[in-house]
């Protein structure tokens, strides 16, 4: 039996009215659809017809139709109409993820607070992503005379968007285009992917619409490095001022000069393929500013493609059995924290 457009038509109506209703469709309710033009005798035996093709399903109390997994699979391959996120979406979804941000930011500064109190030591802690992120699909939305909206589904489930003055004239063909151009050219590439080569060869395929290229270009290479950045937070610096190798106020200074975002943010690299905690003592560290003093690091998992590191930061002469188990007791329940609650809530720390 062959599977006209007409089935096609008809499966693709009860599927969506079963998605928005959870009830079974009949005949009736496809031909009263403003763009289904037959009749419900004939929309019955399309119904009929893909039922037994397996395409429908027919529940015992009711003389409607649901879809089958097949007829679920179908819609999905071949029949399911692109969603445009709407404004009101993006704008939802982008305050969500600023939201949530925001919340690891604060978490960040309390667990250094946290870990600086417990060994007594100068603590980091920091939030990353465990890949970089990429642009899985790129969409193009006219909206009105002279701008257009792009809208990028990242790697992560985010979703972020972009207002665009048109420099030309274009219509809905050219971004069709050019949309087609950017999901075939441009996804699955990191921020250090996008080459002048690459921004030569979309350009002379995109049309009309080549003159945008540089822009998205621009907008999606500052996203991907703001998606794959490192929110660290740093705490107790003050702390080293009271031990004995800091007694020299001059060398105190210097290394709390030292202990800041710049002179750390080696470290999390150091970590990436690391399991357990990792102790680097003295000449061991990347950062000029550390050869002095060693760095006790250890990984815990925060969930949503993120990764969390704790360390701290002191004297050759560290304990460093007792610095390693707490650190180590730290990041497991963290680890545990993250996995239970989207919003764990850790005790309030001390004032310095």
């Amino acid at each position: 039996m062959e599977l006209t457009d007409r089935k096609k038509k008809v499966l693709r109506s009860i599927v969506d009215l079963y998605i928005r209703t959870a009830e079974p469709v009949g005949s009736k309710a496809i031909a009263e659809l403003p763009d289904m033009n037959y009749s419900s005798a004939t929309i019955r035996n399309e119904m009929a017809d893909l039922t037994t093709m397996g395409y429908l399903e027919q529940p015992h109390t009711s003389a409607g139709r649901v879809p089958s997994a097949a007829g679920y699979r179908l819609y999905v391959d071949e029949l399911m109409a692109d969603y445009r996120l709407s404004m009101d979406e993006t704008k939802s979804i982008n305050l969500a993820i600023e939201e949530k941000m925001q919340r690891v930011d604060r978490m960040m500064e309390k667990v250094a607070k946290l870990v600086s109190q417990a060994t007594d030591l100068p603590a980091i802690s920091v939030a990353s992503r465990h890949a970089a992120a990429t642009v899985q699909r790129f969409d193009l939305i006219l909206a009105g005379q002279g701008s257009v909206i792009l809208v990028l589904m990242l790697s992560t489930d985010e979703v972020v968007n972009k207002l665009i003055k048109l420099p030309i004239a274009a219509d809905e063909t050219d971004l069709k285009l050019l949309s087609a151009v950017l999901n075939a050219s441009m996804t699955g590439l990191t921020a250090e992917e996008f080459t002048p080569e690459l921004l030569d060869r979309v350009m002379r395929a995109a049309g009309n619409g080549n003159m945008l290229v540089p822009v998205i270009l621009d907008f999606v290479t500052q996203t991907l490095r703001r998606q794959g950045g490192t929110n660290m937070a740093i705490a107790g610096q003050s702390r080293i001022l009271g031990l004995p190798e800091y007694r020299d106020v001059d060398k105190a200074q210097r290394l709390m000069e030292s202990i800041d975002e710049e002179a750390l943010s080696n470290l999390p690299a150091v970590m990436m393929n690391e399991k357990g905690t990792k102790v680097l003592v003295g000449p061991e560290n990347v950062a000029q500013e550390l050869k002095d003093t060693s760095v006790v690091m250890t990984k815990f998992d925060i969930g949503d493609g993120m990764q969390g590191m704790i360390g701290v930061v002191g004297p050759t002469r560290m304990d460093y059995a007792k610095v390693t188990a707490r650190l180590s007791y730290f990041a497991e329940s963290l680890s545990k924290m993250f996995a239970k609650s989207e919003q764990p809530q850790l005790p309030e720390a001390k004032e310095e």
